[in-house]
């Protein structure tokens, strides 16, 4: 009996045969990809296959969208404003943001924004100079101001203490807030201080830095407060969080003390 025929097996192919097609199909692949990357990024007629915005426009969007509190969208619409403005309009904006690095500065004293050498609070003779409040930001010194009910002087500390951000004294005034408590002449107008005031915010890097500022005036013959801290006036225990009314306990005083402050 004859034995059946069995097709013959498929020829499997080798490493050989396979490696050389295999790579020329990586190599098609690559340089597709790299193709269309480099047609996104650069664009077809000028314009960003993107967001389909000339090149000119997204770029601006994407600087403005690097500005804090500027999203996507928002970026966006100011790019176009500006862009349907007058020229007049953007020159004079992009003179204003040319000029702002050389014209403003630190003050020397206090370190707040001027374009003098000092601020017009630290050229003001009629301010309180032996009294100093240490703040955060020039913007806190904006915000006291606006009260009317401090007359001395301030120390902008350009930020705070954050060991996990790696922020120590080194990176903020806190020498020259050295140098203004033990030598008067570094202080405006020759005065020396007498009080100084911890105005920082009530936040954990907040009261992280002024615990260290106020162990460093313990050796300075210098008084060391800190505002006050409580309810607002015209506010609710009930919407008032706890470490407010934690504050509002600590801080208590007594009638009589409101009474002769009145007076």
């Amino acid at each position: 009996m004859a034995e059946p025929m069995h097709a013959p097996d498929p020829i499997k192919p080798t490493s050989a045969t396979q490696a050389p097609a295999e790579g020329a199909a990586r190599s098609r692949s690559a340089r597709s990809k790299s193709g269309a990357s480099s047609r996104v990024s650069a664009g077809v007629g000028g314009f960003s296959q993107a967001t389909g915005y000339p090149e000119a426009v997204d770029r601006l969007i994407n600087e403005l969208a690097r500005l804090p509190g500027i999203g996507r969208r928002s970026a966006e619409r100011l790019a176009l404003h500006l862009l349907k403005s007058e020229s007049a309009v953007a020159s004079s904006l992009a003179s204003a943001i040319g000029g702002l690095k050389g014209a403003v500065r630190n003050c020397r004293v206090c370190f707040n924004l001027t374009e003098q050498a000092l601020c017009a609070i630290c050229a003001d003779a009629r301010r309180d100079r032996s009294v100093v409040m240490v703040v955060e930001q020039p913007r806190d010194v904006l915000a006291l101001e606006s009260t009317g009910a401090y007359r001395g002087l301030y120390h902008v500390l350009l930020g705070r203490l954050s060991p996990l951000d790696g922020i120590g004294p080194s990176d903020l005034t806190i020498p020259q807030l050295w140098e203004r408590l033990d030598d008067a002449g570094r202080n405006a107008g020759g005065v020396a201080v007498g009080e100084l005031i911890l105005g920082l915010n009530p936040t954990m890097e907040g009261d992280g830095t002024s615990l260290y500022l106020s162990e460093q005036c313990r050796r300075r013959k210098v008084r060391v407060t800190r505002l006050a801290r409580g309810l607002p006036t015209g506010g609710t225990m009930e919407f008032a969080s706890k470490a407010v009314l934690a504050d509002a306990i600590a801080e208590r005083r007594g009638m009589m003390d409101e009474s002769e402050a009145s007076e």
